[in-house]
């Protein structure tokens, strides 16, 4: 039965259609021709069954789903034929140790200011720092594949297959790399750390493998050896839930030491080793304690004698606060013999893999409910998150941080190049897992002086380093440069430079850059950002969940208003029509989500989606005729 519409009814459809219309129109200056697709699609979607009433046989549109059913079917036998018949031997490792999975429990005891414990089940995989391949389809340790695409999925070459426990060398120590190989991130770590690889001859990594691709490791161990075949150091890496990352390399040379278990004060070639070692705290691991305090460390040797062993794992993790106090013991105990995955029946695989399979995956969730206990039952105040210092890795970068992130780079090469002081500078960005990501900098006359060989007395050397990619999206709601480096190093605390007085020598002061285009659209969007850019809050948190924030005391107005900015200005003079248009578009954005989307904008996207699909109604509508 067909109504007609009232005329509140039109009025109000056409209000929301033009709302709709308005702010959609908006949302296409930032974003692209596939905008206009997608609303097509929703309206195509609310119509379907018109369509395919009026458009399409019945009888061949049953044939084609009976196709892709068949198709999908086929393709799934072949996946597995595939799978099957493309497998390899593994590499053989002769050298020390084995690949083991460890079946453990971890316990925390927290003594101070409330006391709470629990136990969980936890799984945990050894593998010999240079060994690569696959160990009875249980484990394996490799970079992720260079093959993509479809291609990968029909080819019959054969290949490591991975197995259901996987290590990428990508996902430890320093973001990426992961060509370099276990061993290779592992000497490029020591080095940074002034140590002789040399020295470290051998090395077992115990880990919380990938399963299914997922993986949450709140921490790993690496065991050094020496020639001898002795554990003497270990390198702690531990990650956050914030996606932070600290590695602590620990040796017995600070008055700390390696022993026998039975407590005698020097390493014995037989029976079973121990390295005891503290250092202060400086990394934010838990939201219900500061970043203050120390750590100790007592941890056996898994591979004890001589890396002939096969376990345990027996790791202890003491956490004391800044006056001495005992917080916190964290263990990691066996629960159960090292299984070795070479020598599993198909039997003992499919029984260790329906025991253990979701133990990864319910990590954070636990740790999410017993933060819950914690701060709802017994009353724990939060510490907030602060940004990483300069030992720190930072988080993985969002989208639009590694849209700006190489804009940023090239905008500071610039100001390098045009400085007429004789400086290098050493980049180093966060948050991105590109090779080559450090570069250094030299300026005209540095690089003169380079050439001539009198580089170490003449040049002057500045170390910049982002500690935490925020930075970048920060940096683009200034208008000043010189302004955005000392608040972000001395108020925000989101860089890190070694010569804060050298940054006046690499931005110098110049006429503010005029806004021209000849391309309507790009000055369109570099108009809104001009009038959208606002000064960024300064990061500033109170200590705990109690702590009551200052108050200003008065509202401060910026008289200089804002202009384009010289990285605006530069990017206008300097990039390609298509660097601009991502530019632009990446920075509308990230200040349109400022004004209507709390700054997210994954949020902003989101509500792309829902306006779109809105608007789509009102088409439907218009061009409908039933209501």
């Amino acid at each position: 039965m067909t109504m007609m519409a009232g005329p509140s009814v039109e009025l109000a459809l056409a209000a929301l259609s033009l709302v709709s219309l308005g702010y959609y129109t908006l949302f296409l200056f930032t974003g692209v021709p596939g905008d206009a697709v997608l609303l097509l699609i929703f309206s195509v979607f609310r119509r379907q069954r018109h369509i395919l009433a009026d458009c399409v046989d019945s009888a061949l549109f049953g044939g084609l789903v009976k196709a892709a059913k068949t198709t999908c079917i086929a393709f799934i036998v072949f996946q597995i034929f595939r799978l099957v018949w493309t497998r390899v031997s593994d590499p053989p490792w002769n050298r020390p140790g084995k690949v083991l999975l460890f079946p453990c429990n971890t316990t925390h005891a927290r003594l101070f200011p409330k006391k709470h414990s629990f136990t969980y089940s936890y799984l945990v995989v050894g593998v010999p720092v240079g060994w690569e391949g696959n160990a009875g389809g249980m484990v394996s340790v490799g970079p992720q594949s260079s093959k993509s695409g479809l291609s990968s999925w029909f080819s019959l070459r054969p290949q490591v297959r991975k197995g259901w426990y996987h290590i990428d060398p990508a996902d430890y120590l320093a973001r990426g790399k992961g060509h370099l190989g276990l061993r290779g991130k592992l000497d490029e770590y020591l080095e940074s750390q002034g140590a002789d690889p040399a020295e470290y001859p051998h090395a077992y990594l115990v880990t919380a493998a990938r399963f299914l691709g997922y993986q949450f490791n709140p921490v790993s161990f690496w065991y050094l050896y020496d020639a001898n075949k002795s554990l003497t150091a270990m390198i702690l890496e531990v990650n956050n839930t914030f996606d932070e990352r600290r590695m602590y390399f620990l040796t017995p040379d600070d008055g700390n030491q390696i022993e026998a278990m039975d407590g005698v004060n020097e390493l014995k070639t037989i029976g079973r080793t121990v390295l005891k070692q503290s250092w202060p705290k400086d990394f934010h691991v838990s939201p219900f304690n500061s970043r203050k305090g120390s750590y100790s460390l007592i941890a056996s040797d898994p591979l004890s004698p001589s890396m002939q062993g096969t376990g345990p794992v027996t790791n202890t993790i003491n956490l004391n606060s800044s006056k001495g106090h005992g917080k916190l013991v964290a263990r990691l105990i066996p629960d159960g013999a090292a299984v070795d995955p070479y020598t599993m029946t198909v039997f003992e695989k499919l029984k260790f893999l329906v025991s253990w399979w979701w133990v990864g995956f319910v990590t954070f969730p636990r740790i999410v409910r017993e933060a819950g206990i914690l701060f709802f039952r017994r009353k724990l105040h939060v510490w907030y998150r602060p940004e990483p210092l300069k030992q720190s890795i930072g988080r993985n970068a969002d989208a639009t941080e590694r849209q700006l992130e190489p804009f940023f780079r090239r905008y500071l090469r610039y100001l390098v190049e045009q400085s007429t002081a004789p400086i290098a500078v050493k980049y180093i960005p966060s948050g991105i897992s590109q090779e080559g990501a450090q570069e250094v900098m030299l300026s005209p006359s540095a690089a003169k002086a380079k050439d001539s060989g009198g580089f170490e007395s003449a040049v002057e050397e500045l170390e910049f380093k982002v500690l935490t990619p925020v930075f970048y999206s920060r940096f683009v709601h200034y208008a000043h440069d010189l302004e955005a480096l000392f608040c972000e190093l001395n108020e925000s605390c989101t860089i890190w430079v070694s010569r804060p007085d050298l940054l006046p020598k690499l931005v110098i002061k110049q006429p503010s850059p005029t806004l021209e285009s000849s391309n309507y659209g790009e000055f369109v969007y570099f108009k809104l950002i001009q009038n959208l850019r606002v000064r960024p809050e300064r990061i500033e948190r109170p200590l705990t969940s109690s702590a009551v924030p200052t108050e200003k005391l008065a509202t401060t107005v910026d008289i200089r208003g804002f202009r384009i900015s010289s990285m605006d200005g530069y990017v206008l003079a300097h990039e390609t029509p298509k660097a601009r248009k991502i530019y632009g578009i990446c920075v509308l954005k990230l200040f349109l989500a400022d004004q209507i989307a709390f700054g997210s904008v994954p949020l902003l996207e989101a509500q792309r989606l829902i306006i779109a699909w809105l608007l789509s109604g009102a088409i439907t509508w218009v061009f409908s005729d039933n209501i």
